[in-house]
């Protein structure tokens, strides 16, 4: 979620006021809508991708993890499980990489708010609701503070976070988080920074809020000191399976087939500065190595360019240079017509038409991302899609020098750890739903 808009500001008001092991989250696939068609999943995923695009954003001695799950055949987010406030309650977030809040929607809402398949968090009704103090190191308004006298007791951050078209506003707070799905493994971690939302968009239907994992202060990653996470997506055809995100310790890769590429360091400035970005040198589809300029991918000095990893994307897009040399050698390799229908029901650029809605797609060779130092092999299902006799390229192109962006429809069945420690990302092909 990209170039994000934060307005903050300070109000004051008297309100209510220990380590963490690891972290284990279940995650899920929205479910925006069961009866939506895979192209129609597509094109309402497209749009919320455009929208984040253009606004993105423990002291652990344990485990931390939280159930995981993808939403059905009409979302193209994964969300996370976990609890707020005591006793706690159950909600469901996006997990985004691309971006650092934590907020969920909070009752009452006097103002918009979007329908969330969980009852609203009501402040009133828990025993650790808190203040965050508006020169709290992990206060919005912090910076607008510097140098400035002490703000009275119980002051608090209001913000407004607008991503393109989306947006959600509130008041920043403090609370338990409660993660894990059964009593035996859960873990309660106290003094949690957090958005109270009062009104938002309908951007994030299927959700009762998010769970930022980016770089920034703000994140669960950071908050939690987790030093590493790990998440592995379960398919966009399997709607039941179910896989888990750690955050801590327990969150590793072991085995064969494991590959390692470093981070390319973040630019200072905000948004940036909270984005994953990797150093992707090629692109090859089967055997043949694309004719990509070498520098297609580059982060700029000027914080332009280069290529991030996001969970909270659905559709992988690539620089023009990039994506052009991508589409061509796709349509090399088929021989059935394309059509303008299935890219207008689905808003993606390159779509062929089956012989029939029930045919089976042909076969088509892998398409590896070579990273430095690693090679990421996507099968076919992975980088097309297929719809009721329609079967489409699931990329997307983005102008030449803007960032480029590794999307979840990609990231599907690969095991991905990120070592934050180590400044690396590692990852191995696998059958998620099996973890």
């Amino acid at each position: 979620m990209a170039s994000l808009t934060v307005l903050t500001a300070l109000v004051c008001a008297t309100l209510a006021a220990g380590g963490a092991a690891g972290v284990r989250v279940e995650l899920t696939r929205i479910h925006s809508h069961p009866g939506l068609t895979a192209s129609q999943f597509v094109r309402d995923a497209l749009r919320r991708d455009m929208h984040r695009h253009n606004a993105r954003r423990l002291a652990m001695s344990g485990t931390v993890s939280a159930p995981t799950r993808k939403s059905s055949p009409g979302g193209g987010e994964y969300l996370m499980t976990l609890a707020i406030g005591t006793p706690p309650l159950s909600y469901p977030a996006i997990a985004d990489t691309g971006s650092d809040l934590i907020w969920t929607q909070c009752a009452p809402c006097g103002g918009q708010c979007f329908k969330q398949p969980t009852p609203l968090y009501n402040p009133a009704s828990s025993t650790t609701f808190g203040v965050l103090p508006c020169n709290s190191s992990l206060s919005m308004c912090a910076g607008a503070l510097a140098g400035a006298p002490p703000p009275p007791q119980g002051c608090a951050c209001t913000y407004n976070y607008t991503y393109g078209t989306g947006w959600t506003a509130g008041v920043q707070r403090s609370e338990t988080f409660t993660f894990g799905s059964s009593p035996a493994d859960q873990t309660r971690v106290s003094g949690i920074a957090f958005g109270c939302s009062n009104a938002s968009s309908d951007d994030f239907s299927g959700s009762s809020g998010l769970v930022g994992l980016g770089r920034g202060s703000l994140s669960l990653v950071s908050q939690l000191d987790a030093g590493r996470f790990s998440y592995c997506l379960t398919p966009f055809q399997d709607t039941r399976s179910t896989s888990t995100l750690f955050l801590g310790p327990s969150a590793s890769l072991d085995g064969t087939g494991v590959h390692s590429t470093p981070f390319v360091a973040s630019p200072a400035m905000a948004p940036m500065s909270t984005y994953y970005y990797l150093n992707l040198k090629g692109i090859s589809l089967g055997t043949t190595a694309l004719s990509i300029p070498p520098n297609a991918f580059s982060l700029n000095a000027d914080g332009t360019g280069g290529l991030i990893i996001d969970s909270g994307t659905t559709i992988t897009s690539l620089v023009d240079a990039a994506y052009q040399q991508v589409r061509a050698a796709v349509v090399s390799l088929v021989t059935l017509p394309t059509t303008m229908d299935g890219s207008a029901a689905t808003g993606l650029d390159l779509c062929f038409a089956l012989p029939s809605p029930t045919s089976a797609p042909p076969a088509m060779p892998s398409m590896t991302l070579h990273f430095d130092g690693a090679d990421m092999v996507l099968p076919a299902d992975n980088y097309m899609i297929l719809d009721s006799g329609v079967w489409c390229l699931a990329m997307q192109n983005q102008t030449n020098g803007a960032m480029s962006t590794l999307g979840n429809y990609q990231q599907q069945n690969i095991h991905i750890l990120y070592d934050v420690g180590r400044e690396t990302l590692s990852f191995a092909p696998t059958k998620c739903s099996t973890l």
